[in-house]
């Protein structure tokens, strides 16, 4: 980044949102706890307004650690893990079912039969060692056809009649999830939707940010599908809410025991727009840290820097959620975002058990990557991520490993 952009950001705190903020806490006690229950949506269910995101779980004493300092939302799915974030989940809760509410998900196809729905959530319900889950997602949605899919309105009715299930949702962060959203909100196919969002994709910040460098926000339909969900009484939960999560990059510039994990917690929990936050959880340091951004209901002083400057320093590496501009570029139609996406987790949060697992299920993999000479993607995205490079750069990592 340029020199004259980080003196700029030295002072940006007092730009815009400093009016509205208050202080950040320094010193936070040594065993943080959540400090604020919220109702989800229209549901009767209340949940910490930082929620454990078990993607990445395998550790049941994790889930546990996490219970004790007042986590009460657990967000899995049954292909996290292979099953395993499901076990962990069961294992450290099954003693405290009544006291915590628990989501799980299964991706619902088109043309899949609400039987062998049915068979997904029960084998679910095995792993999580409990008679019924309190929401199920179809998950990763990115195609209306799977919404539309009959099937899944008649599993659902039956799930929920059996007790099996208390509220259906869907999650989603790819290109389509605005389009996908709106048919769920329109047809009355949602009680709680699980979508990708992040201060990044904040129209107010994306103002601020235009005072300091280029950057463009690539969904602005996302707010107002966030919008009208909230207005249908539909519970919101954000997920992907660090735009990447390179907090190691970060720690030099954090100060006074505020960390940028927590300012983008923050911005996220105080725009109004979501009910809690879902984020990935994998040590007890990092469980401390999350929660540490618990009870905000407004932005803190060095907040806004902190978002900044990540966002400068990451804008040219970071596929946002739900854009998917590039797509269009590519002649053998590589879902370029899923692409990155995968990648990210390898060369970024160094989970190659998830990379690889997320990588194999792509309808289409990066092999055309290899070969390619034109590189038309090369000029595709408006925040300049060399796409060529980092697709065949996954090619490399997953195809020839």
């Amino acid at each position: 980044m340029q020199r004259r952009t980080f003196l700029k950001l030295g002072s940006a705190a007092t730009v815009g949102i400093a009016s509205s903020s208050v202080s950040v806490v320094a010193e936070k006690v040594s065993a943080p706890k959540i400090e604020r229950y919220v109702p989800l949506g229209g549901t009767d269910l209340k949940i910490s307004d930082i929620a454990f995101g078990c993607s990445r779980l395998s550790d049941a004493e994790l889930v546990r650690y996490a219970y004790d300092r007042g986590v009460t939302y657990f967000d899995t799915a049954e292909s996290y893990r292979g099953g395993t974030s499901e076990s962990a989940v069961g294992a450290a809760l099954s003693g405290v079912r009544d006291k915590v509410v628990i989501a799980s998900k299964t991706k619902a196809r088109a043309g899949q039969s609400s039987k062998q729905m049915m068979i997904a959530l029960e084998n679910s319900l095995k792993r999580l060692r409990t008679d019924y889950v309190d929401i199920y997602y179809n998950h990763a949605v990115n195609h209306p056809d799977r919404m539309k899919n009959p099937e899944w309105a008649i599993f659902t009715e039956r799930a929920i009649e059996q007790g099996k299930i208390r509220y259906r949702g869907m999650s989603g962060h790819g290109s389509r999830l605005v389009e996908c959203l709106d048919y769920a909100l329109d047809n009355d196919l949602v009680d709680v939707a699980l979508v990708a969002f992040n201060f990044a994709q904040d129209p107010t910040f994306e103002e601020e940010l235009r005072y300091l460098f280029h950057y463009v926000a690539l969904q602005p339909e996302l707010v107002r599908v966030i919008k009208k969900a909230r207005a249908k009484g539909t519970g919101i939960v954000a997920m992907k809410t660090l735009m990447g999560a390179r907090l190691h990059d970060m720690r030099p510039f954090e100060r006074d025991g505020a960390t940028f994990a927590q300012a983008a917690l923050r911005w996220v929990l105080a725009g109004g727009l979501v009910d809690s936050a879902a984020i990935s959880m994998t040590g007890f340091a990092e469980i401390d840290e999350y929660i540490g951004a618990s009870g905000y209901r407004k932005v803190a002083d060095s907040d806004f820097n902190l978002l900044a400057r990540y966002t400068s320093l990451q804008a040219n590496r970071y596929c946002q959620h739900g854009c998917g501009i590039c797509i269009d570029s590519c002649p053998d139609k590589l879902q370029i975002p899923e692409i990155l996406r995968v990648r990210m987790y390898d060369a970024d949060y160094g989970d190659r058990a998830l990379a690889v697992a997320g990588y194999e299920a792509l309808d289409h993999q990066a092999t055309a990557c290899i070969e390619c000479v034109d590189q038309p993607c090369i000029d595709a995205c408006p925040n300049n991520i060399p796409i060529a490079a980092y697709t065949l750069d996954a090619a490399n990592r997953f195809e020839m490993a």
